[in-house]
Formats: structure tokens, sequence, C-alpha cells
């Protein structure tokens, strides 16, 4: 069960000014072992515990920008201090004011166990930039320097993992509270991520008719999410019907990938839902 706030990525986003609902969207490509993913909406605290779980023991907090926690010039205190204020256990490797200015790059790493992470994204607090890296854990001061410089050098469309060896299994970089662009080795992680995301639709049309502050909704097995990367890269979707019992989502196959200035499509090519009362979910063609 997933606990869906009414405040999460999918409730608070929307689109131009007619504030459409923000749609599901998903890309996946793989490509020499690694896959990447396109996707929204999401906040980085709703995957947390997918990349701390999926984490090859560490995770480096490589960027962080948020307004959420600011100093008296109303610049974002540095992620050691956010970290400190939050109890979360952590290392701190300085990189100095070279890093400064870098996309993806704060002056500072943060290192911290995998089960860490959904304590530092609490939920309590907002990164509009979030940039994160998987790490061993006896990663080594000299190891965090070129990874910095990996990242400080790597176009934004080049793969990164393959220039880091085998020592990371992930790259997240999250924005806006919405937009998620993860690389991974990991096959599992891209259908989590699909999966979730679907969760956390569903849970937000529910919470939308509650009083209460969230939900708590079942995500759908593996096979869900596999069948749908299996039919097509690239899909979208959004919220139907929606009851305390019952949510159903149209899902489309696109052709690309989706972009914010691309209309929804009318059509849907499968129906995924969820009956809240048994948690269970069904995926039929769209009738």
């Amino acid at each position: 069960m997933i606990e869906v706030g009414r405040q999460g990525a999918f409730s608070v986003n929307c689109i131009g000014m007619e504030r459409l609902p923000f749609p599901l969207s998903f890309s996946v490509h793989e490509a020499e072992g690694t896959w990447k993913v396109a996707a929204g909406a999401a906040q980085a605290g709703e995957l947390a515990d997918l990349l701390g779980d999926a984490a090859h023991g560490s995770v480096a907090v490589v960027s962080l920008e948020t307004n959420s926690f600011l100093d008296e010039n109303w610049q974002t205190l540095p992620p050691s201090l956010i970290a400190a204020d939050l109890g979360v256990r952590c290392s701190v490797h300085p990189l100095g004011p070279w890093a400064s200015g870098t996309h993806g790059l704060a002056e500072e790493i943060l290192v911290l166990d995998g089960d860490q992470l959904p304590r530092l994204l609490d939920g309590t607090w907002l990164p509009y930039e979030l940039t994160l890296i998987d790490v061993p854990k006896d990663v080594t001061p000299e190891r965090l320097d070129e990874l910095a410089l990996v990242l400080g050098t790597t176009d934004f469309d080049e793969p990164l993992l393959g220039r880091l060896g085998d020592s990371s299994r992930f790259w997240f970089s999250g924005h806006d509270d919405c937009y998620v662009l993860l690389e991974t080795r990991d096959s599992a992680l891209p259908a989590a991520v699909l999966a979730r995301l679907l969760t956390l639709l569903a849970g937000s049309a529910v919470a939308a008719l509650t009083d209460g502050t969230s939900v708590r909704v079942p995500e759908p097995g593996p096979w869900l999410p596999e069948r749908l990367m299996a039919t097509a890269p690239h899909w979208i979707g959004a919220v139907d019907t929606a009851t305390e019992e019952l949510v159903t989502i149209r899902l489309a196959a696109l052709p690309k990938p989706w972009r914010l200035d691309v209309p929804l499509p009318q059509r849907a090519d499968l129906t995924a839902a969820l009956d809240v009362r048994d948690g269970t979910w069904r995926i039929t063609p769209a009738g």
C-alpha cells in the first residue's frame, strides 16, 4: 500500500491557463544494458523508497535546490545544513566553488545510506531541482571528485552510467516537483517507477474525493507496467472516472515521448482500473 497525499505531484501540477489535470507520462529506452526513463508527474519524495532500495549501498546527493530552506539572503542552504535540520545521517564531501553554477552539481556532495533517503525526502519540504546517483558504501573522496567531473562534463542527452564503470546503478534527476529523468542498470526499476506513477495518479483521484490529507492505495504488480512497456515505449495516461471504490485510467501509446506543448490525445488504447476496496488492478482494451 502506498500513501498518496492531497498535495502530491498529480494534485498540484496542471497544464496551461485552463489548469487541465497533469497527465501521467512515461517513456523508456534501452541501450547497451542501461535504461533511460523520462516520466511525470512525481515529486522526488514519492519515489524515494524505490531509489533507496535500488541503491548500490549509498546514495550521493550531488545537486539540491529548494525554496523550503533559505538563508538570510534568500539563497538555498547548503545540502549539509538541510540534512542536519532533518536529522539525516550523512557524510559531506566539499567540491568547492568550481562546481557552483554547473548544472547538476552543488558545491558539496552528501553521501547517505539508501534507507536514509526517505527520511531526507520526507514530504515536509520540496526540492525543485534534485540530482541523485548511487555509489558504493566505501566510496572514497577521490571517487566522488571523479564522479563530479563526469557529471559536470556530460551533456544533458548523453548516456552517463557508461562513463562511470560499474560503480553506480542509477542516476536520477527531478525537476519542478514533477518531471523525472532516470538512467539505470536495474531492469526492474523502470517498471517500478511506472507502477508508482499509476498508483500516484489513482491515489490523487481518490484523495480529491475525501476529507483527509492522504489515502492509502495498492500498487499494481510488476505484470501491469511490464505489459505496458512490452506493448509500447511511450505512454500517456489520464483519469477517466473516479469514485472511492473504483478508479479508471485511460492510457494511450504515443509515437514519441510526450511534451508539455503536445495536446493530450482524445483516444485510448488501454484502460487500467483500480478496485480500491479489493485492492486489485486490471487492464483491458479501451472500449
